[in-house]
């Protein structure tokens, strides 16, 4: 149970680059989960994997001390979560779901997705620091800072976009 927790379904066993596969099939779960389920489920479901992420890879590196397998997805997953919960907010805070206009809401968490992508391999600043601790929390936690800036940087390229596709329809 631990295994198929930590590579979050056995996405992590996915080759090659199981990060990415762990992040793409959580943007898509997430997004469902906001869709069809709400926002604040979705901010339910990201606490909630970011607290098994801790207690999961804490236990399954127990006997890897010093190591962070790339099958251990749950991490990707719980930071994907976080970053999509910023453009999710953001529809939320103005009454509307993730699903309603594709062309208006797809860039959220398209941009959620890879920007989250990008700081998690880049590892700038606070997400490279956590990334060289090398434990549980350093695992979880370089994920959690990479979403953090994502959603942050997935808000600012949302709200470019939707000036820009409001500019070329008037």
């Amino acid at each position: 149970m631990l295994r198929a927790l930590t590579t979050f379904g056995y996405v992590g066993l996915l080759r090659p680059a199981p990060g990415t596969w762990g992040s793409l099939v959580a943007v898509l779960i997430g997004w469902a989960i906001e869709h069809w389920l709400g926002f604040l489920p979705l901010v339910a479901a990201t606490l909630a994997v970011t607290a098994l992420g801790f207690w999961s890879v804490g236990a399954a590196l127990r006997d890897r001390p010093g190591e962070d397998p790339s099958e251990i997805v749950i991490d990707e997953v719980a930071g994907m979560w976080l970053a999509l919960l910023f453009p999710a907010f953001g529809f939320w805070a103005r009454g509307l779901s993730m699903g309603v206009d594709l062309p208006m809401v797809w860039p959220g968490p398209v941009a959620a997705f890879l920007c989250f992508r990008l700081f998690d391999i880049w590892k700038p600043w606070l997400v490279g620091r956590a990334d060289r601790r090398h434990d549980a929390r350093g695992v979880m936690l370089d994920d959690l800072w990479a979403g953090l800036f994502a959603g942050v940087l997935s808000i600012v390229l949302a709200a470019l976009y939707h000036i820009v596709l409001l500019r070329m329809m008037a």
